[in-house]
């Protein structure tokens, strides 16, 4: 009796024990999990940003966005380590989705930081047809971004770069005319641009904003004169606005050559509008669809939006060795 009373509390002790070595054990085993948890992860913080709001003269609009910084950056800092190149990216009409966060975790591991921000949160947009009237109203928030970036002591201000989908392409696009960047840039002006399928055939189309009453420069499509940085246009050839990769391939070679061939253009075989928004396929309707055809005909035409693993993985390939290159 006395034996097995023995062995019980010894038992009870090495319990115990072995509970109270497991809660010393708790906070190395946390501090170590948290480490993996955070080794080469990129430093998120939520910022925000004044921009000029053109749709209500004098009045300023507060923009939101996530601001990713790449790990190293992070273990360097203060250790004399060289400054950040940056990518703005800029999204579709749809709003912020899964495409910002695909290419933005490639450029944070080729040491890019970026920043994310949202258009449509600060003017109330909750879908795609309470967009703003024409994409140069937009233009300010590209630009108020880039000046943001520049005084942010980890980024390089002269090598800061944009993106875009869809209407963000536009944006990106526009910032690339001198007309913008003079208007817009206050002196500063982006070092790279990529435009994914951006819409290319109401480019310099005086014939087409005449409809709306504008012109291209009113509307925010012109591009004639650029500031000299290099431009790379992506689209599908089933996109279902430009109906193919032809109209961004004629709007590059119109004024490459006076500018010194800084356009190209990758063209993704079968691909649709949004082939790198790895989400489950959608349809919406645009009236700036199939070339406009809705302002000859009244009919709003659909686009397809499907998502090809396969070309977006090349796709951001391609976005990172651009502006690895080129900033």
């Amino acid at each position: 009796m006395a034996w097995n009373w023995l062995k019980a509390t010894g038992r009870v002790a090495i319990s115990m024990a072995a509970a109270a070595a497991a809660l010393v054990a708790l906070p190395a085993q946390a501090a170590g999990e948290e480490g993996l948890a955070r080794g080469g992860q990129p430093d998120v913080s939520f910022i925000s940003f004044p921009s000029p709001n053109l749709a209500s003269p004098g009045a300023m609009l507060t923009i939101q966005g996530k601001l990713s910084l790449p790990a190293h950056a992070i273990r360097g800092a203060g250790h004399g380590h060289r400054k950040l190149p940056a990518v703005l990216i800029l999204h579709g009409s749809a709003g912020v989705d899964a495409r910002g966060d695909f290419y933005e975790a490639a450029l944070n591991a080729a040491g890019i930081a970026t920043l994310q921000i949202d258009m449509w949160q600060a003017r109330g947009v909750s879908n795609a047809s309470q967009r703003p009237s024409a994409p140069v109203l937009t233009y300010p928030d590209a630009f108020s971004a880039l000046a943001y970036l520049a005084q942010r002591p980890e980024i390089d201000g002269a090598r800061i770069g944009v993106m875009g989908f869809s209407w963000g392409g536009l944006v990106s696009l526009g910032a690339a005319e001198r007309l913008y960047a003079g208007r817009f840039g206050g002196g500063r002006s982006f070092k790279a641009h990529v435009a994914h399928y951006p819409v290319c055939y109401p480019w310099n189309n005086a014939s087409l904003l005449a409809a709306l009453h504008t012109t291209p420069a009113q509307f925010g499509v012109q591009w004639i004169n650029l500031t000299g940085a290099p431009v790379m246009i992506q689209v599908g050839s089933q996109d279902d606005y430009d109906n193919s990769g032809a109209p961004c391939q004629a709007l590059a070679q119109s004024v490459n050559a006076s500018n010194g061939g800084i356009v190209s253009v990758n063209v993704y075989p079968g691909a649709s509008h949004g082939w790198d928004r790895l989400m489950v396929p959608i349809t919406v309707t645009d009236p700036y669809a199939n070339q406009g055809s809705y302002f000859s005909t009244g009919v709003v035409p659909s686009v397809q939006m499907s998502p090809d693993a396969e070309q977006a993985y090349l796709s951001r390939a391609r976005v990172v060795r651009f502006f690895a290159r080129h900033l």
